[in-house]
């Protein structure tokens, strides 16, 4: 077992110099559950924690370690455990809001290579979904492709993943039956020594089912999908990263109940790149493609060129990501007013110990 068969490169060799004087140790990060991790040294993975100063310091979770993640750690004295103080700046970071009403981001998983956006050909598949998750991917600066599982399962599976394709133009479409064991052989490319994936999508699209495939083995449990509507119970409950058998990285992720983007008009450009396109060709430069006249947008949907729901899909994540941006600098706002009442109270205790 080596490092590099996780990942590790020259880049991050450089990057980790400072912390390997201070006596510090190189570890990946390879599963998080509710503050509780596991990291893999060059020596053995092993159970970790986040230090005191390392998780006062965090402004929001996606400070803390992500499974993904390259960190510097302390190994207890029996290497039976680790403290993690510091985190290497991330290569790509796959982010999403956290669920419910609070706006913060979360980060599912980092230091990815490709993003496998996985969905069954069954009750679960739906277009306007593959559209937030397409945005989710192409923020995070990995490769994003598509994972239409239960291919098995309709008689159209071909005609679905044209649908697909569509409306991920430049993305690899792959149609797949996990339970049957049939294309598996189509991911080979991704899963390359050294390359990380990490799986996301609904619960119920078969992910579990597909990583014991590539594993090779049963190390995932799995539950049939809800006959009264095709969608499955979660049986990951953490995120977990599995060494394949020829050297690639899977990170597994529990089922998105939601997908709260946490993003930019850029992931919008690289998902809807031919409203966007249109779009400058509008007479006026902030037009909504609403009713504004001179809109080539809706000219093309008149037109049948694009079809209305994707229009609304757009303009829908659009609004969303307004009002995301609006909220984040409100955050941001908290965040530097909390760091500096920290540093206030910081300097003056300070003072007053000088003062004893």
């Amino acid at each position: 077992m080596t490092l590099e068969t996780y990942g590790w490169t020259q880049h991050l060799s450089d990057a980790f110099e400072p912390f390997r004087e201070r006596g510090l140790t190189a570890a990946r990060v390879t599963l998080s559950n509710r503050g509780r991790y596991l990291v893999q040294t060059a020596e053995v993975e092993i159970e970790a924690y986040v230090s005191g100063r390392l998780r006062h310091n965090a402004y929001s979770s996606a400070d803390l370690p992500a499974v993904g993640d390259w960190v510097a750690a302390k190994k207890a004295e029996d290497c039976s455990s680790a403290v993690i103080h510091e985190i290497l700046p991330r290569k790509t970071r796959l982010s999403r809001n956290v669920a419910g009403d609070r706006t913060e981001e979360q980060v599912v998983a980092a230091n990815v290579d490709t993003v496998f956006l996985v969905m069954g050909l069954d009750g679960d598949f739906n277009l306007r979904r593959m559209e937030r998750l397409l945005a989710t991917a192409w923020e995070s600066g990995a490769l994003p492709v598509v994972v239409l599982n239960k291919a098995d399962v309709p008689e159209d599976a071909d005609s679905l993943r044209r649908e697909v394709e569509s409306i991920a133009p430049g993305v690899p479409v792959l149609s797949l039956s996990a339970r049957e064991d049939r294309g598996i052989d189509q991911l080979s490319p991704y899963l390359n020594r050294g390359e990380t994936v990490v799986l996301i999508g609904s619960s119920g699209v078969g992910k579990s089912t597909l990583i014991n495939r590539l594993l090779g083995r049963d190390a995932m449990r799995t539950a049939e999908v809800r006959e009264s509507d095709d969608r499955g119970r979660h049986t990951t409950t953490h995120r977990q990263m599995f060494e394949l058998p020829r050297g690639g990285l899977l990170i597994d992720n529990p089922g998105l109940r939601e997908i709260q983007l946490w993003s930019t008009d850029d992931a919008l450009g690289d998902t809807f790149g031919e409203i966007e396109a249109l779009a400058e060709r509008c007479k006026f430069g902030d037009c909504s493609h609403a009713n504004e006249p001179g809109c080539a947008v809706l000219a093309a949907v008149d037109a049948g060129e694009i079809e209305e729901e994707r229009l609304e899909s757009y303009q829908k994540l659009q609004r969303e990501l307004d009002y995301l941006e609006i909220k984040q600098d409100e955050g941001a706002e908290r965040a530097e007013r909390k760091k500096w009442k920290s540093i206030k109270k910081a300097s003056k205790q300070m003072k007053r110990q000088r003062e004893k």
